[in-house]
């Protein structure tokens, strides 16, 4: 782990000038200390990038600094190879100058530390290693604007380093896969914000994602389920993993044993625990078959692992180890044999001998095995590491033990999370990890020692994507989340969430000129619409809550024109005519944060409520899932407690006698949910395709209305049910909306309701 022993005392100095978004260009994640300088040097037609001969290093951090200028500033410079460089006098005159920005090898720097000097006549990045010099060009990168009239960077010394060597993120391609071009992008925009580990989920119960040339089916099987499938062929992976170390990333595979194995044993069914044939699974969830313990499966593993070490030159080999039930080791008599010979008479101990002989396999081939926190058993070897996904408790554990530990926990490093309330937000976990809840993590732990701290290698976020089907969603769910957990894992703890929001915005210009789909949940606009005496009412807000026009601020229209920086900013509820259309959109100063939301006001708008808008009877298990032909609901994913699909609208006035009309859609059940499955309420159908019943007050009085769930049996997408009174009771109640089915499978959702009085 690096540490800047002066990151704390220059804090007030770094945010001085942090502050000026114009001095900074928003960088990303903020370097440990910048001291301002007077001038600014000019980028002009006679600025040329220098590197020395034979540094192959720096002419690579040289070239991509070109090309992303040329990308987000229309700048074309030229990289001129030459003599070494030699060091530059700050007292040298401006007739003398060459206009030069000169990568330079210095001693002094850490492995990824670097210095930056900007005066009006030169640039010089200074560093020991090529890791520090692409990084130095990426901070130089971002002080520049992105806008192609922008050519000044301000006068500034900048000396950095990070505070975690490990600064991760995790990408599960054994769920739904990921094209090649994909994972070369995703390295290019972790690079940016100096993230150094693509931790790789290659295999799983869902998918095998890797070409062993050695046993050709766990492609040709394994990596399908159905249609749907594919798998990186030694080749890509080779180019990927060249690809990476230009920028400077370690891609550190993940090979899951002895559980999510699946995929594997659906390939080879010797390698299996259980008796019965399997088919790659289709499910989502905590599936129970395990690999064996047999010799032949551990040559298995070994030539698997052989093959991988062959296309992978990370130190770290991840092994899985999570959520390996043990039902069919218990239940094996041939595992059962094998334990007796080994006397082994506990199963969690079984784990331990299988991941124990996995490690001592990986080092006596000079790598480090990487688990998650469930192989921390005793006996485990000090060499291996441990990533804390169940909370930070992990890390502190092995930290105390010996072990290395890398912090990932779970739900705020995960990123298969929504990141807002909105509507807009793609198919995941229902639960919300926001941008500041990430930006807020703090990874330090004041009860380990120094010495345990020591232990403490970073962060990494995981993004699992079971959910999450498509590149671009991919993108969403990690953008700009994934620029939040750089920040965490690089710099002081002592960062500023409202200048974080100010330094997005060039990050944001930035993902644009490189068509990124990031997500702009915390400047988006959240409304919601109310009945008032002189009509709708609106109220408008957003998660970055930042109210002056410099920091952000929304603007509205009501002509159905497009907002702009120059139009009205909302301050309090609007009262909009009944039919007027309200655009609206976050500004920060003149730069718009978010897309535009827009909708028409009708005299009955807040009498509709989606999914989103409804509050869930329960929260065991909540799910935003997409239904078929997800247009029919304008693309917005319902949101669904799988374990109770259950949903309340609180307030309702039937003192006049009121009508309903809802919007339902069956979505298919494919979990594994093990003996939970048995507690998930049915109710008592009383039609072959069920009910949607109506409850007042509570869920557990008797129906007060039902729609029939036959006109919308046969069609896999969205169905309005016909409209249905319901009589009259006096004051306000709260309804409860819930389905009575025959059977899990399909399983209904609502998409809305609307109570016409």
């Amino acid at each position: 782990m690096i540490v800047t022993k002066t990151r704390v005392a220059r804090a007030a100095l770094v945010f001085g000038l942090a502050l000026t978004p114009a001095a900074h260009g928003g960088v990303i994640p903020l370097p440990d200390r910048i001291v301002p300088g007077d001038g600014a040097f000019e980028i002009g037609a006679a600025t040329v990038l220098k590197v020395s001969k034979g540094d192959s290093e720096a002419e690579n951090a040289a070239r991509y600094l070109a090309e992303l200028w040329q990308r987000s500033n229309a700048l074309v410079l030229p990289v001129s190879v030459g003599a070494p460089a030699a060091r530059t006098s700050a007292a040298r005159t401006p007739a003398a100058a060459d206009s030069s920005i000169t990568f330079r090898r210095e001693r002094g720097f850490g492995p990824e530390g670097y210095k930056l000097t900007v005066q009006p006549h030169r640039i010089t990045v200074s560093a020991a290693t090529g890791a520090g010099l692409f990084y130095g060009a990426m901070t130089l990168w971002q002080l520049l604007p992105p806008d192609p009239a922008a050519r000044k960077i301000p006068s500034q010394a900048i000396s950095d380093a990070p505070r975690y060597a490990w600064r991760g993120l995790m990408l599960d391609s054994a769920r739904h896969f990921q094209s090649p071009a994909f994972i070369h992008s995703m390295i290019d925009w972790m690079a940016w914000h100096k993230l150094n580990v693509l931790h790789w989920h290659l295999t799983d119960d869902q998918g095998w994602r890797l070409q062993i040339r050695k046993y050709p089916r766990l492609t040709a099987i394994g990596a399908w389920r159905g249609s749907y499938g594919g798998f990186y062929s030694q080749a890509e992976v080779r180019k990927i993993v060249a690809h990476a170390a230009r920028r400077h990333v370690q891609i550190v595979p993940e090979i899951e044993m002895p559980g999510h194995a699946q995929a594997a044993v659906a390939a080879y069914p010797a390698l299996g625990a259980g008796s019965q044939p399997l088919a790659v699974s289709g499910n989502w969830g905590v599936h129970t078959h395990l690999f064996n313990l047999e010799p032949q499966t551990f040559s298995f593993l070994e030539d698997v692992l052989a093959e991988v070490m062959q296309m992978f030159p990370s130190r770290y080999v991840h092994v899985g180890g999570d959520e390996a039930v043990k039902d069919e080791w218990n239940a094996s008599s041939q595992v059962q044999a094998r334990a007796h010979q080994l006397g082994i008479h506990d199963a969690e101990a079984l784990q331990a001998y299988f991941t124990q002989r996995i490690g001592r396999y990986l080092a006596a081939h000079g790598r480090r095995l990487v688990g998650w926190d469930e192989i921390l058993t005793p006996g485990l070897p000090t060499d291996a590491i441990v990533m804390s996904w169940r909370g930070v408790s992990g890390a502190h554990n092995a930290a105390v033990a010996g072990n290395d530990a890398i912090l990932a926990p779970q739900p705020t490093l995960y990123f298969d999370r929504r990141q807002s309330t909105l509507a807009t937000e793609p198919p995941g976990r229902l639960e919300l990890v926001s941008l500041q809840d990430v930006y807020r993590f703090d990874p330090s732990d004041p009860n380990l020692s120094a010495t345990q701290q020591q232990h403490v290698l970073g962060i990494e976020a995981s993004i699992w994507t079971e959910h999450i089907q498509t590149d671009q969603r991919v993108e969403w769910m990690a953008l700009p989340r994934a620029a939040a957990l750089a920040e965490v894992g690089w710099s002081t703890p002592n960062h500023s969430w409202p200048d974080f929001l100010t330094r997005l915005m060039p990050m944001f210009a930035r993902y644009r000129a490189h068509r990124l789909s990031y997500a702009d949940s915390v400047f988006g606009i959240d409304a919601k619409a109310a009945s008032g005496p002189l009509g709708p009412t609106l109220t408008l807000a957003n998660e970055a809550e930042l109210k002056d026009a410099a920091r952000g601020v929304i603007r509205y229209t009501l002509d159905g024109g497009d907002p702009t920086a120059n139009s009205t900013a909302y301050t309090s509820p609007l009262t909009v005519p009944a039919g007027a259309e309200v655009r609206a959109a976050t500004f920060v100063g003149t730069e718009q944060a978010s897309r535009t939301w827009v909708r028409r006001l009708e005299a009955n708008a807040s009498r509709r409520r989606d999914s989103h808008d409804l509050e869930l009877c329960s929260n065991r298990l909540g799910l935003l899932l997409e239904p078929s032909g997800a247009a029919g609901n304008a693309g917005n994913p319902l949101a669904v407690d799988i374990m109770n699909p259950c949903w309340i609208d609180r307030g309702v006035d039937l003192s006049r006698g009121a009508s309903i009309v809802v919007s339902v859609a069956p979505l298919p059940f494919n979990y594994e949910l093990g003996a939970d499955a048995a507690t998930i309420p049915l109710g008592k159908p009383q039609t072959a395709q069920g009910e949607l019943e109506v409850h007042v007050d509570t869920c557990d009085t008797p129906a007060f209305a039902t729609l029939p769930l036959a006109p919308a049996a046969a069609n896999s997408g969205v169905t309005t049910l016909p409209t249905q009174q319901l009589p009259s009771l006096p004051g306000r109640h709260d309804l409860c909306l819930r389905f009575a089915r025959p059977r899990l499978d399909p399983m209904w959702a609502l998409d809305w309701v609307e109570i016409r009085e």
